[in-house]
């Protein structure tokens, strides 16, 4: 009985044995297919079970040195301006700004075009008829992004890209973009992360109730709680608002640290000058040149975000600070403005503004109306100002005669060459304010550190060595005036 069994079994084994191998027959027959030896049916199970290649879609790349491009592959834009107002030269400048905003961003622009309207469209930027046109520009030219000369609304933003086809950003966004990649100070980061935040808060896009976390009402939610509750949208905003507050403290803390700074250098009555000026106008060259700093110095626009103070020397040897600042440019975002109010302070708190212009730009007046601009909002309208026209050497004279003329409190130079950079030190030494009270004091030669004193934080007139002391002649602030006092000819 047991061996009939056993005998059944093993008859068992060998038809499962056989089945599975006629069933791998199959398959292998599947894989070795030849065209005409199956019928329909056969070859549409075929198909369906597997992968077909098709040729002339991978992209092989040659060597190490293609996958290092491809990794850091520039973006291809098209730009696009709306030209409301002025003369097609100013439209022309302001979309080849853009471009090399767009250059300095990492970018390779293939084209751009301008479309002259009264306004912008309140749709599509541009007008329906005019985005059928660039997205035939993007088709033809094979861009992968646009980008606007000006702000737009998040309405504008997603009507033209459904048009496009392709991503659409901003002038902000650019400019944004930009700060990010240069931003190094643990400040500076900030800064750019608030305004990014600012910018992004609005135009953040959901796809309706899809993406709702939680359901009000159930069973003892009561009248009028039923239905969707807070979606991943209104989630994303809150999160947003709450890392803006928590942004917002930590650039405040970090604010501190250098008004701590800049009161000591007031406490010791130390004058203090602001470099300002648009971007790549030649700023960190300037600062460069008056104090030998070595602040990093780069034909890109916004090469600066980070404030440099430097100590720096009159030819009368008095001493002061020169603060670098961020540059400015058109229509600057205001949300970088309110981000990096904490920054521009350095301009508002100086005893003078160096306020730095490139003579070689084909509009100079437009540069210096925008600056200004910025100067005001940040509160720094009453300190006195002179205009640095830079790159004198590249300029077009007639030009910069036209423009000293314009600007009366003016002088022309090259950070480059150093051509005029005696006579802008010593109008800095003219126009830095000077200490109040004039004192004639001998000092006893053990009290060194009062001299040391009159010469950093005064101006002195002459000086003389004798027998009891050093007889000095300075004008000095009052608290220094107080500690000379012992010493005056009065007081003996």
């Amino acid at each position: 009985m047991t061996s009939s069994s056993s005998t059944s079994q093993d008859s068992q084994r060998a038809a499962h044995a056989l089945r599975a191998d006629a069933l791998m027959e199959e398959d292998v027959a599947w894989s070795h297919e030849i065209d005409g030896e199956r019928d329909g049916e056969q070859f549409d199970r075929s198909e369906r079970a597997a992968l077909r290649r098709v040729a002339g879609l991978s992209t092989e790349l040659e060597d190490v040195t293609e996958v290092e491009y491809r990794q850091l592959r520039l973006e291809r834009v098209v730009l696009v301006g709306v030209w409301t107002s002025g003369t097609a030269r100013d439209a022309e400048n302001s979309l080849a700004e853009l471009a090399a905003l767009a250059e300095t961003a990492g970018a390779l622009v293939l084209d751009g075009v301008v479309q002259r309207r009264d306004k912008p469209d309140a749709a599509t930027y541009i007008g329906s008829g005019k985005a059928n046109e660039l997205r035939d520009i993007v088709i033809e030219s094979g861009a992968d992004t646009v980008i606007c000369d000006g702000e737009l609304s998040p309405g504008q933003l997603i009507h033209l890209e459904d048009v496009v086809k392709v991503k659409v950003i901003d002038r902000t966004a650019l400019i944004l973009d930009i700060f990010a990649q240069h931003a190094k100070s643990r400040e500076g980061k900030a800064q750019v992360a608030l305004a990014q935040m600012q910018y992004m808060l609005p135009r953040l896009r959901g796809w309706g109730q899809s993406l709702s976390r939680q359901m009000g009402g159930g069973k003892g939610g009561g009248l009028a709680t039923r239905g969707p509750g807070e979606t991943k949208i209104e989630t994303d905003r809150r999160r947003i608002r709450e890392k803006m507050a928590k942004m917002r403290r930590e650039i405040a803390e970090m604010k501190t640290g250098r008004d701590v700074k800049r009161q000591e250098r007031r406490r010791n009555k130390v004058p203090s000058v602001a470099i300002a000026g648009y971007t790549n106008a030649g700023k960190s060259s300037l600062l460069n040149r008056l104090t030998g700093a070595g602040v990093l110095v780069e034909n890109a626009l916004f090469a600066t975000l980070d404030p440099t103070v430097r100590r720096a020397e009159t030819p009368s040897g008095r001493v002061y600070t020169l603060a670098d600042t961020v540059g400015f440019v058109r229509h600057l975002p205001h949300h970088l403005v309110e981000a990096f109010r904490s920054t521009m302070e350095e301009v508002g708190d100086s005893d003078l503004i160096l306020h730095v212009v490139d003579g070689s730009h084909p509009n100079p007046e437009e540069q210096l109306a925008a600056v200004r601009e910025v100067i005001r909002d940040v509160g720094a309208t009453g300190v006195p100002e002179i205009v640095v026209i830079n790159k004198a050497d590249a300029a077009d004279p007639l030009e910069l005669q036209r423009l000293m003329r314009v600007e009366k409190r003016s002088i022309a130079v090259s950070a480059r060459t150093g051509q005029g950079i005696d006579e802008l030190l010593e109008l800095i030494d003219a126009e830095l304010p000077r200490p109040a009270v004039e004192v004639e004091a001998l000092i006893p030669y053990t009290h060194g550190k009062l001299v040391a004193r009159a010469h950093a934080e005064g101006e002195v007139l002459s000086e003389e060595h004798t027998a009891e002391g050093t007889l000095m002649k300075v004008r000095v602030h009052e608290e220094l005036a107080s500690d000379l006092a012992p010493y005056t000819p009065a007081a003996a």
